[in-house]
């Protein structure tokens, strides 16, 4: 179904994600000065911005706490609870959320990291760069977790909160003029969330509610952040180095340079999720891969594609895959199977701006009342 890997997924991904802008930018003299200063601005966002780092040196107190909330003797969960608890403000449930785990369990994790970090002798400004290096793949998580509850938040009154997408890009930011930051990892994450933010404010109705990616009024998207986006994941696509969040900022950049949904390269989306499966194996992501197959080939191929696949736990319980696969069974014609991952979905959706977004995807019929026990959640 998907042609084999290239031998170079970074420079693959920068050539066929980046293609379509530089064909709008090939009658400007000075297209390549453009996006370097794309890359460049949003990295001056303080007043000494050519301020040179000392060694081990970050100059911002939450980045600061983030790498040292990741000391390698407290287990790598553990970390991102106790980051995401004490310094991003995250309540339990939205912790438990991201991390696909429990309540009880983000307790307890949360407990033992912090008796774990107060025995640490170690203060702030005594990590060196060696430190820096082992902890940055953590804090790079932390970060993006961060940017995921802005952009899709799990809080039941608020759909998006975009001061948290701020304060990710703007310490991912900070990270990248750290000479420890300054890795094609770092630079695919800024991408990553500059592409999604520039795509934020069409997200929402006038009411607040949340909209699908083919109800969105390309218009209202901020081309100048697409630029900026584009311009980091040209940065990102420097040396051999390939990770996930390059996959995820590929995939982020072919939905922003469609002029529509229809014109999506699905078939590009597809290469990589499957990109993505290769460097972060995960459940969620095949099932990501699903729907783009199903965009791309019809429903019944992206059904094809999990069929007598056994998700685990943490996806089956997940509102993410009811919903999908009850959008496929609709989408195929298989109604009453449809119809009870649509229940599913809608009982264990995290937030009342999600469900009712489900509501309207998942609708098999206009004329069909909804099933009022299933809206309601645990």
């Amino acid at each position: 179904m998907v042609a084999d890997l290239p031998d170079n997924p970074s420079a693959w991904l920068f050539r066929v994600a980046h293609n379509k802008l530089i064909g709008d930018l090939r009658q400007q003299t000075r297209r390549r000065r453009i996006l370097e200063q794309s890359a460049m601005e949003v990295t001056d966002t303080r007043e000494n911005a050519s301020d040179v780092f000392l060694a081990g040196e970050v100059s911002d107190d939450q980045l600061r706490m983030l790498f040292v909330c990741c000391d390698e003797v407290i287990p790598v969960e553990s970390q991102l609870v106790l980051a995401l608890k004490i310094l991003c403000g995250f309540d339990v449930r939205e912790i438990a959320l991201r991390l696909f785990s429990s309540e009880a369990n983000v307790y307890k994790r949360l407990s033992r990291a912090r008796s774990r970090l107060r025995e640490l002798p170690c203060h702030l400004g005594e990590l060196t760069e060696e430190q820096l290096a082992a902890r940055l793949p953590a804090v790079h998580r932390i970060l993006y977790l961060l940017f995921t509850e802005g952009y899709l938040s799990a809080h039941s009154a608020v759909a998006i909160r975009r001061e948290l997408c701020n304060e990710a890009i703007r310490l991912a930011t900070i990270l990248a003029e750290h000479p420890v930051g300054q890795t094609p990892e770092t630079f695919a994450l800024l991408a990553l969330m500059h592409l999604h933010a520039a795509r934020m404010t069409a997200r929402q109705d006038a009411s607040g509610g949340l909209l699908l990616l083919e109800e969105q009024d390309r218009d209202r998207w901020d081309r100048r952040g697409i630029q900026i986006g584009m311009g980091w994941l040209a940065k990102s696509a420097q040396g051999d180095r390939f990770s996930r969040y390059h996959a995820e900022a590929g995939i982020a950049a072919e939905h922003c340079l469609a002029a529509s949904f229809s014109e999506t390269r699905w078939d590009r989306v597809v290469e990589c999720y499957s990109l993505l499966e290769q460097f972060a194996p995960s459940a969620l992501h095949k099932l990501n891969r699903a729907v783009a197959v199903a965009e791309w080939q019809g429903p019944a191929a992206g059904l094809a594609m999990l069929a007598g696949f056994e998700p685990p736990t943490w996806l089956a319980g997940s509102y993410l895959w009811a919903a999908v696969l009850s959008d496929l069974h609709r989408r195929s014609g298989n109604v009453d199977t449809a119809k009870r991952y649509r229940d599913a979905a809608l009982q264990s959706a995290p937030s009342p701006a999600v469900r009712e977004l489900l509501q309207r995807r998942l609708r098999l019929d206009p004329s069909t009342p909804i099933d009022e026990r299933a809206v309601k959640s645990k």
